[in-house]
């Protein structure tokens, strides 16, 4: 039984909460995240820290729930704090990134250009250059959310390496047809 759930959440300075109909609604200076509590978990405060109580830690569903709130409740208290980010890099030629009225539109070497908007209402993205692209945001899965759509556009090819990846993904690379048939003679 995984015991991430009784480990307290400590509350850093400036970040509050508030509880009302089930949802947990956690405030900072990055922003606000809302978290909903299942039925069979409660939530306390006691000396600055997050105390996530199982109601029902008999049953397989209640221990999942305690788990899954506590570690929820944790990313969101982190993300209005300090934050989450995520960076891409774009490679390929021509291959670029520009921003525009809060969307990132990329050239991907398609005839068209592709726009993604970011989601959520604090989500930011950023393009520090022409190939990288940052997502930032408290809401670590909007954060994500958005990087996956960016990334989705054009994943990275396996044998010319083309495409958007995330910043130290580990890129496999194939060899081409010819320089295989060349190799077996």
């Amino acid at each position: 039984m995984s015991r991430i759930g009784f480990k307290p959440i400590a509350l850093p300075e400036g970040v509050s909460y508030g509880i009302a109909d089930n949802v947990i609604t956690v405030k900072g200076p990055k922003g606000e995240v809302s978290v909903r509590i299942p039925s069979d978990v409660s939530v306390e405060e006691k000396d600055g820290h997050l105390h996530v109580i199982p109601l029902a830690a008999h049953t397989k569903q209640g221990s999942a729930n305690h788990g899954t709130t506590a570690a929820l409740l944790h990313s969101a208290v982190k993300g209005v704090h300090e934050g989450w980010k995520k960076e891409l890099e774009i490679n390929g030629t021509g291959y670029r990134a520009s921003i525009k009225n809060g969307a990132v539109t990329m050239f991907l070497g398609y005839s068209h250009t592709v726009t993604v908007e970011p989601v959520g209402k604090y989500t930011k993205i950023t393009c520090p250059d022409e190939t990288h692209v940052v997502v930032e945001g408290c809401n670590k899965q909007e954060v994500g959310q958005t990087a996956a759509l960016i990334y989705d556009k054009h994943r990275p090819d396996v044998y010319g390496q083309k495409g958007v990846h995330y910043k130290g993904q580990h890129l496999i690379k194939k060899v081409g047809k010819r320089a295989a048939a060349g190799a077996k003679k």
